[in-house]
């Protein structure tokens, strides 16, 4: 090797001696052991599920009725559709010179016991169509807003969809 090429490199490590000092480090705590007993992972379900229809309204029932003026409260809800899971799969495209092909796969996860699961990407919550609420203290307007605030928050319907009547 020349002088030049020499003192060219001193001069390159000299300016990025900390680059390659961090470089390093970073090599060195990869190389380490992690420690701990090595386990397999387990599958779990992490997913938190919304209400059953009959759940949520009696849920909003027991809840409206706690409002100040309302009074006794009961609540029909109508659905669109009812909760949708939504697996992950794996495409695959392959062409030839002629013809292409399409293929969708589910993953499945198999737990320990050789349970197999399909791994869930995303769950939709139902849609609701309508709501209506029976309540006691519907004359008065605050009540009947509050209220009609209050389910479209927790059915995601608009107000328009929702309708407050009085109880007899």
């Amino acid at each position: 090797m020349d002088q030049t090429a020499v003192s060219f490199l001193r001069q390159f490590f000299k300016k990025y001696k900390y680059c390659f000092l961090i470089l390093l480090v970073g090599i060195l705590l990869m190389l380490l052991p992690t420690g701990g007993n090595h386990t397999e992972p387990t599958v779990q379900s992490t997913v938190e599920t919304a209400l059953p229809k009959e759940a949520l309204q009696e849920q909003l029932s027991k809840l409206l009725s706690q409002m100040e003026g309302a009074g006794k409260v009961q609540v029909l809800l109508t659905q669109a559709t009812g909760e949708k899971t939504r697996y992950q799969t794996n495409d695959d495209n392959t062409s030839a010179e002629h013809s292409q092909t399409n293929r969708t796969d589910t993953v499945i996860l198999t737990d320990n016991s050789r349970n197999q699961v399909g791994l869930v990407s995303q769950i939709d919550p139902p849609t609701y169509l309508g709501a209506v609420v029976l309540c006691q203290g519907a004359e008065n307007s605050a009540v009947k807003l509050a209220i009609t605030q209050a389910v479209s928050n927790a059915t995601g319907l608009g107000y328009h969809k929702i309708t407050v009547l009085k109880m007899k």
